[in-house]
C-alpha cells in the first residue's frame, strides 16, 4: 500500500492538462452494453475505477481494448447478466449495468452496493423507475433481480429527489423501451449530458438533458459510436485550488469553464484570478486567501465533490468561513486530519466553521475517501515541513497521475510504501 510524501512550500508554476472525466466515462462504458456494434470512447483516464469497470464488463462477455486512452468496447457477445458483489462493493458505479442489461437482455442480477464511507447512497429511485418501465424487481440475498422478458415500456418517472446514478440508469434503459419515457426531477450534471450525447451518437432519441425533465423516445436498436470524453470538472477544480493554495501561476488545458461555474465563482471570491487564455485557463493564486462561505448543492450548485478541497483552501484564509454540506451526512471525515495539520475547524451539524491560520504544519494523515485524500494533498502542498498521506489508493480511484502532474508544476512529492502494523 502506497503513501504520498509531500514537502510543502513550493509555488506551482507551468502548465498541465486535465484528464477525461471519470464520472462521465463509467456510465458511457456501461451504455456500450446496449449495442452489439463496437464503440470507441476517446481520452479515457487510466484509473482504478476504469479498470474495475473493465473487469465487470469482461465478466459480462464484453471485450475491451485500450490504446493511449482510446477505449474500444465490443458487446457483440454479451452473455452474462450478473454484476457480483466482489466488484460492486469496490465501485458503486457497478450498479450502472442494471438498466442496460435489462434493456438489452431482459434480465439482470446486480449486487446491492452496500454502505459508503461518506453517507447513505441508496438505489431505491433506480428500482422504482425500472418498475415504472415494466421490469419485475426482487431483492434476494443482497442482489437486485430484475426481469422484463417482454421488453421495457415507456412511462413517466418522477424522482423523489434528483439522483445522478438513477437518471443515468433509467436514461440508458429507456433508449430501448417501447414508446416515450419522461424522467422528471432528473439530475442535471454535465455527466448526464455527456451520456445523453453518447446515446444520441448511438442512435437514441433524447431531449431535455441538462434540464430537470428528460424525454426519451425508444428505438428498436442502437449502433456503435465514436466520441471524445469531456474533461473532468472535479480534477479541474482540484488543480485550480492547488494553484491558489500555493500562490501559484498555472495554465490548465482541456477545461470546460461552463461546467465549473459555481466553483470558479467561489474561487474568484477567495482571491484567485481565473481567466481563459489561448486554449486553456490561467489560474493565479492570491498572496492572501479571502474567507468565503460555501454550501454544497446538486448541479449547477457547488459540487459536494469539491467541498473537501475548498475547505483545505479555507484553512489558510484571512478570517472565518462556513462550509455547509447538504448532500452527504458524513462528508467531514477529512476535518480531523486537517486539524492534525494545525487547521482550526469546528463542526456544528452539517456545517464546518473554518478559521484561517497563518500556516499549516506537515503531519502524518490518513485519507478516508477519494475527495478527502485530495484535500490532504492540497493541504500538504502549502504546509510547512513534510506531510505523509496514507491510504493514497483512494486518490488513484479518481485522479489520473495527480502526483505526477503536481511534480511537473514544481511540487516536491514522492511515493513510498506505507508501513503496516
Amino acid at each position: 500500500m502506497d503513501k504520498m510524501v509531500i514537502r510543502g512550500g513550493e509555488r506551482l508554476l507551468g502548465q498541465t492538462r486535465v484528464s477525461g472525466s471519470k464520472n462521465a466515462a463509467l456510465p458511457i462504458l456501461c451504455a456500450a452494453i446496449l449495442t452489439p456494434e463496437p464503440c470507441t470512447l476517446r481520452g479515457v483516464p487510466a484509473l482504478r475505477d476504469i479498470r474495475t469497470t473493465r473487469l465487470l464488463l469482461d465478466r459480462l462477455g464484453v471485450k475491451m481494448s485500450a490504446d493511449a486512452g482510446d477505449v474500444v468496447i465490443d458487446a457483440k457477445n454479451l452473455s452474462g447478466h450478473e454484476a457480483p458483489y466482489e466488484i460492486v462493493k469496490t465501485m458503486r458505479a457497478g450498479v450502472l449495468v442494471l438498466g442496460p442489461l435489462v434493456a438489452r437482455l431482459g434480465r439482470a442480477r446486480v449486487s446491492l452496493p452496500g454502505g459508503c464511507a461518506i453517507g447513505a447512497r441508496p438505489i431505491d429511485q433506480h428500482l422504482k423507475g425500472l418498475e415504472k418501465l415494466g421490469a419485475h424487481i426482487r431483492l434476494e440475498h443482497g442482489y437486485v433481480e430484475a426481469e422484463a422478458p417482454q421488453g421495457l415500456k415507456g412511462a413517466v418517472i418522477n424522482f423523489d429527489v434528483p439522483t445522478v446514478g438513477g437518471t443515468e440508469n433509467l436514461l440508458m434503459a429507456a433508449t430501448l423501451a417501447q414508446g416515450k419515457t419522461v424522467i422528471a426531477n432528473a439530475a442535471r450534471e454535465p455527466e448526464i449530458e455527456a451520456l445523453a450525447e453518447w446515446l444520441r451518437a448511438m442512435g437514441a432519441k433524447i431531449d431535455g438533458d441538462g434540464t430537470d425533465e428528460i424525454t426519451i423516445r425508444g428505438v428498436t436498436e442502437l449502433h456503435g459510436a465514436d466520441l471524445p470524453l469531456i474533461p473532468d470538472r472535479i480534477e479541474t477544480g482540484t488543480l485550480m485550488v492547488a494553484a491558489g493554495i500555493t500562490q501559484g501561476n498555472v495554465l490548465l488545458q482541456n477545461v470546460r469553464l461552463d461546467q465549473v461555474e459555481a466553483v470558479v465563482d467561489k474561487l474568484r471570491q477567495a482571491g484567485l484570478v481565473i481567466e481563459p487564455e489561448n486554449d486553456g485557463v490561467r489560474v493565479v493564486g492570491p498572496h492572501k486567501v479571502r474567507a468565503v462561505d460555501v454550501r454544497t448543492h446538486p448541479y449547477p450548485g457547488f459540487p459536494t465533490d469539491m467541498q473537501a478541497q475548498f475547505m483545505a483552501l479555507m484553512c489558510i484564509n484571512d478570517g472565518l468561513s462556513v462550509v455547509t454540506e447538504t448532500i452527504f451526512e458524513n462528508r467531514f471525515m477529512h476535518v480531523l486530519e486537517l486539524q492534525r495539520m494545525g487547521a482550526s475547524i469546528h463542526i456544528e451539524g452539517r456545517s464546518a466553521m473554518v478559521r484561517g491560520t497563518p500556516f499549516l504544519s506537515g503531519a502524518p494523515v490518513m485519507a478516508t475517501d477519494l475527495r478527502a485524500s485530495a484535500s490532504l494533498v492540497l493541504a500538504g502542498l502549502t504546509a510547512e515541513g513534510v506531510t505523509e498521506v496514507q491510504r493514497i489508493y483512494h486518490l488513484d480511484r479518481g485522479y489520473e497521475r495527480l502526483d505526477d502532474k503536481l511534480i511537473a508544476l514544481g511540487a516536491k512529492i514522492s511515493r513510498a510504501t506505507q508501513d503496516t502494523v
